[in-house]
């Protein structure tokens, strides 16, 4: 199939055309941006996905969609809601749109944090509801599948240590340690994060189309994430002795509020079962440990490069 990836050009939208790729597929990514550091190896159509238009065109030239796009954020959407409204909630209908008006299997890609106050949280549930009402009164193929924090090389870091306008838990936990700076935690880390490696979602996602293009439109969301739970601050001290046992010097945590739109101690862990549905064995994702140490070898390596360290920090 020629699959269009909305948000092709990010994070995760990277992982989904290898995986694609990878699995005999045409990789089509649909995004507003450009990529600062060359140009991608697959087909690539400029919109935007608040375009009702530029998204029927989009469905008019592949076979398949996959939607990531959308405005992220926890506590940064709270303080102006509307940029995530507009962007995750039309978007989301412009793409149930196109894929209805072409009769094209398709995914679309929920928060695992979706029980938590915020506009991101809030504005993407909302469109995972709609999936099921046009699967059940419009006749679509599109299957929800529900990520909880992914993580990986190629993760964007945000300030002082690179350009990115998101905070993440990992490369904010990695690049501190890192540079020999405290890891900060807002609430503590008393927060249930469950993590899960980057290639396992994109092997979910695409796994997941597959299965609609078979003609099966799930009745149920398709979790992916761990089968044990971690607090942020388990990951945390993860990250630390990760560091420390390849020669950086242990930094302490320091404890910070905890940030508007979150909520401590609660979390629901993924039903891993659901991964069946779609053939993949909840065994056969890469484990915490495994993958964080690949992640943190990869920062290592790309320091100065994807990352750097504030002037001001000197390290061993």
């Amino acid at each position: 199939m020629k699959v269009g990836v909305t948000g092709g050009n990010g994070f995760i939208g990277r992982y989904v055309c290898e995986e694609l790729a990878t699995r005999g597929h045409v990789p089509l990514v649909f995004d507003h941006r450009g990529r600062a550091d060359g140009e991608l190896p697959w087909e690539v159509m400029r919109g935007d996905i608040r375009d009702a238009t530029a998204m029927t065109e989009l469905a008019a030239h592949c076979d398949a969609i996959i939607h990531l796009a959308a405005v992220l954020g926890t506590q940064e959407t709270i303080t102006n809601p509307r940029p995530a409204a507009e962007t995750n909630l039309i978007g989301g209908l412009n793409f149930l749109e196109a894929v209805a008006q072409y009769d094209l299997p398709g995914v679309y890609i929920c928060v695992g944090n979706h029980w938590m106050d915020n506009s991101y949280s809030i504005s993407k549930t909302a469109v995972e509801r709609f999936v099921r009402m046009f699967n059940a009164h419009r006749g679509t193929r599109v299957n929800n599948v529900r990520v909880v924090n992914a993580y990986g090389p190629r993760q964007q870091a945000a300030p002082p240590f690179a350009s990115g306008k998101v905070r993440k838990i990992t490369p904010a936990v990695v690049c501190r340690a890192l540079s020999g700076m405290p890891v900060e935690l807002y609430g503590g880390g008393t927060q249930v994060s469950d993590m899960v490696w980057v290639a396992d979602v994109a092997r979910t996602l695409v796994a997941s189309l597959e299965t609609a293009a078979a003609g099966k439109a799930l009745d149920h969301v398709v979790e992916v994430g761990p089968t044990t739970s971690s607090t942020i601050r388990e990951v945390a001290e993860l990250i630390i002795n990760l560091c420390a046992a390849r020669g950086y010097p242990r930094v302490p945590i320091a404890d910070l509020p905890m940030r508007p739109g979150e909520t401590p101690d609660t979390a629901v862990t993924a039903n891993t079962g659901t991964l069946l549905s779609v053939g993949i064995e909840p065994s056969s994702l890469v484990s915490l440990a495994d993958g964080m140490a690949k992640t943190v070898d990869w920062f290592i390596e790309t320091r100065g490069v994807h990352w750097s360290a504030p002037e001001t920090v000197t390290t061993a």
